[in-house]
């Protein structure tokens, strides 16, 4: 195969690169700037398209949606830790990143588990309700769990889920897939006899985003997205603390305090 003829290393068409300006999707970055607001950019790269205006303060909204959850989000906790060892922004961001998975922010195993029920739901031909019911019966008879549902304090509702629900029905961003999930909620809430286990504010993300278009793993770039304003704040407010190498205190850590004989455990495991 001769240079001329031989394929491209890479194709991408979410950029490219001139002498006068950056092309994002064909447009002039220049042209962006100032003109469409960051929801509406990133939905135009991630997905492909100038989004409408609903669909764009749905975005806004999703990047509101995890902004931040305090010290009790483990991530936050390992960025604050990493950084007061190392001094340094990006670092406590990489971490809080590392700390993004199955059981904190990320809402892809929701929105896969939505996306893929969801083609169940249609190739049945049943009513809503009633698959929902049997199938919530079916899917947890093996201890499986139902991704999205569920949260330490919120009791009933997610205010945070039910917010973004309500802006994406505003703007016509929600649809049948959305309700399926719901009707999955509350066939799971009657077979476990839990009412005030709510959809949380993950799931909501995938159900939105479900209606959207996203992949699931789109969803969870998105979701990380949201919560990077909150770990830039909370990174820097460590930096000026001051505070350096952060430790468990003792008097929330428990030791077993056991002391071995090292000669007569050598000798026992044939150490000469």
């Amino acid at each position: 195969m001769t240079t001329a003829t031989r394929a491209p290393y890479w194709t991408t068409d979410v950029s490219d690169v001139e002498a006068e300006d950056v092309y994002l999707r064909g447009y002039k970055l220049a042209d962006l700037i100032g003109r469409v607001p960051f929801s509406a950019a990133t939905y135009l790269l991630v997905r492909g398209r100038i989004p409408t205006p609903g669909e764009a303060r749905v975005v806004d909204a999703m990047l509101c949606a995890i902004l931040d959850y305090s010290l009790y989000k483990p991530g936050t906790v390992a960025a604050r830790y990493a950084v007061s060892a190392n001094p340094s922004m990006q670092v406590g961001m990489a971490v809080a990143t590392m700390a993004v998975g199955e059981y904190t922010l990320a809402p892809d195993d929701a929105g896969q588990f939505i996306q893929e029920s969801y083609a169940e739901y249609v190739a049945s031909g049943e009513a809503m309700e009633d698959f929902a019911k049997r199938f919530v019966a079916d899917y947890t008879a093996n201890g499986r769990r139902v991704p999205g549902f569920g949260h330490p304090a919120f009791k009933y509702t997610d205010p945070r889920a039910q917010r973004l629900r309500q802006i994406a029905v505003e703007e016509g961003c929600w649809g049948e897939i959305g309700n399926w999930y719901e009707a999955v909620h509350r066939a799971f809430t009657q077979l476990k006899s839990k009412p005030t286990i709510p959809i949380n504010d993950v799931g909501m993300l995938a159900a939105v985003m479900s209606v959207m278009g996203f992949t699931p793993p789109e969803m969870t770039g998105l979701a990380l997205i949201s919560s990077l304003p909150g770990v830039v704040a909370h990174v820097s407010e460590e930096l000026q603390s001051k505070t350096r190498i952060r430790i468990v205190p003792d008097e929330i850590a428990q030791y077993p305090r056991r002391r071995a004989d090292l000669d007569a455990d050598l000798a026992t495991a044939g150490w000469a």
